[in-house]
């Protein structure tokens, strides 16, 4: 679905936006939906299964380790294959992966199924946003990219509450019968109304090689991570870095690489956007995770409310978006990211206060500045990060943002079940543990909220991309 000319709206214009803003917004909607509902369905699924805390959230994890793993191998297939083939794939296996989900019974088949999910959700994202900024003029960016961003958010902020009740009412199986639906619709909307030529790379060849290492390497890197601190984490962490070592030598020498190393070498904006979205999602993702499991085990409410209380944020995010992504068309993205970034490490800091006794209003308080800091950052990355490349590398440039933001949520959960297996150990949540849940909350809590703060640098060094008459792209 890629239509590259020095037009970027193509042929037909307005028209030619629509269906695929319309297909991009509602795939962009349904995963974060299914996600942030499925968060709060994990007491449930863990009760039903009998699993313990860690692999509770192995549940969430797999999806985000199956997706990073795969985001730049399919945004580079996409580039020379064609992204509306790509799309309309990762569309169908998530389809698959919702059908096996709804049909698991047990824990690891649950996990499986979300393996497959995040295959097709690596294909959706690395193509989402390379597919619609293919359409659209240079000075509007910013705008669609705002739309799609809401849309996001939109999805995490109905998934607590419509999740929550069909958690409640009809039980967790539910939601992924609904993200079948979702999918459907997407398929069909792309299928028939999506009516672009894609413009192809097909001449330059696609390395399945470097493609397989790196999706190795990458896995057996993260999976290290959440092992700690067993000692086996220490040899998949080894493996790991030896696969980047082998990785990055092979990288340099192949004529046609997965991984173009000079974009990152001498692309700074480009390069550092990506590690400011790694550090703020390294710091953010896993707040939802520790507040569900806190509302419904410390604060006793039923997934409905604390679905209710989990809203907050993601429709403050929702409101906000299209206008961060307006003013980043006229104001420097690096400016409004990082006071995003700023307002999200102090909400952060001030949640690792909550203890068994914190009102509620304290905590929708919390999670209003962290709406307000994540519409600031979101849009206005997306967009440095996209106006920084040339159209042909749209791909490339998606895929590349979308790992970095998957590896960020990794690293958060990774960090949340490492203080998880150190303060609670692999049991399972009862009233005696709950004490130590609190604590080990606090270290959480305090961890990302200093990650969130780090990305500040990263994102205030990046530069400026209105220049050049509004165009700072490199190669």
């Amino acid at each position: 679905m890629n239509v590259e000319s020095k037009n970027p709206a193509g042929p037909g214009g307005q028209s030619a936006l629509f269906p695929v803003l319309l297909a991009t917004t509602l795939a962009s909607f349904m995963i974060p939906f299914m996600t942030s509902s499925i968060t709060i369905a994990l007491p449930a699924i863990g009760s039903e299964f009998g699993i313990d805390v860690v692999m509770l959230g192995w549940v969430s994890t797999s999806f985000l380790l199956a997706s990073a793993s795969m985001l730049i191998p399919f945004g580079r297939l996409a580039d020379i294959r064609g992204r509306r083939r790509m799309f309309t794939m990762g569309n169908i296996v998530l389809m698959m992966g919702c059908l096996l989900a709804a049909l698991s019974t047990s824990g690891i088949m649950l996990i499986a199924a979300r393996i497959v999910q995040g295959l097709g959700g690596a294909a959706i994202f690395s193509t989402a946003a390379a597919t619609l900024l293919s359409v659209v003029p240079g000075n509007q960016r910013g705008k669609v990219l705002g739309i799609n961003t809401a849309a996001v958010y939109l999805g995490l902020s109905l998934g607590p509450v419509i999740g929550g009740f069909m958690t409640r009412y009809i039980g967790w199986r539910s939601l992924f019968l609904f993200g079948i639906a979702g999918s459907l619709l997407v398929t069909a909307v792309t299928l028939t109304r999506v009516k672009m030529t894609d413009n192809r790379m097909e001449k330059e060849r696609f390395d399945l090689a470097g493609s397989v290492i790196y999706t190795i390497t990458l896995i057996a890197t993260m999976y290290g991570f959440t092992l700690l601190p067993d000692l086996q984490s220490i040899w998949w962490l080894g493996g790991g870095a030896v696969g980047v070592l082998f990785f990055l030598r092979r990288e340099a020498r192949t004529e046609a690489p997965l991984i173009d190393l000079q974009m990152f070498r001498h692309n700074r904006g480009f390069t550092l956007s990506c590690v400011a979205a790694l550090a703020n999602y390294s710091g953010s993702w896993a707040v939802a995770f520790l507040l569900s499991l806190y509302l419904q085990y410390i604060k006793g409410l039923s997934p409905q409310s604390a679905g209710l209380v989990l809203v907050t944020s993601p429709i403050i995010q929702a409101v906000l978006s299209p206008l961060a992504g307006r003013l980043s068309d006229r104001i420097e993205p690096r400016i409004l990211a990082s006071l995003g970034m700023g307002l999200t490490a102090l909400a952060i800091g001030l949640l690792a206060l909550v203890n068994e006794v914190t009102p509620l209003g304290y905590i929708v308080a919390c999670l209003v500045l962290v709406g307000l800091g994540f519409a600031l950052f979101s849009s206005p990355n997306t967009n440095a990060v996209m106006s920084s490349v040339e159209h042909r590398f749209y791909g490339f440039a998606s895929a590349s943002l979308g790992t970095f933001r998957q590896i960020g949520m990794l690293t958060s959960m990774a960090i949340v079940m490492l203080v998880f297996a150190t303060f609670i150990g692999r049991v399972e949540i009862t009233p005696p543990y709950y004490p130590r849940l609190v604590s080990s909350m606090h270290v959480a809590f305090l961890i990302c909220a200093v990650l969130c703060f780090s990305a500040i640098y990263a994102s205030l060094a990046r530069g400026n991309i209105h220049e050049n008459g509004g165009q700072n792209r490199k190669s």
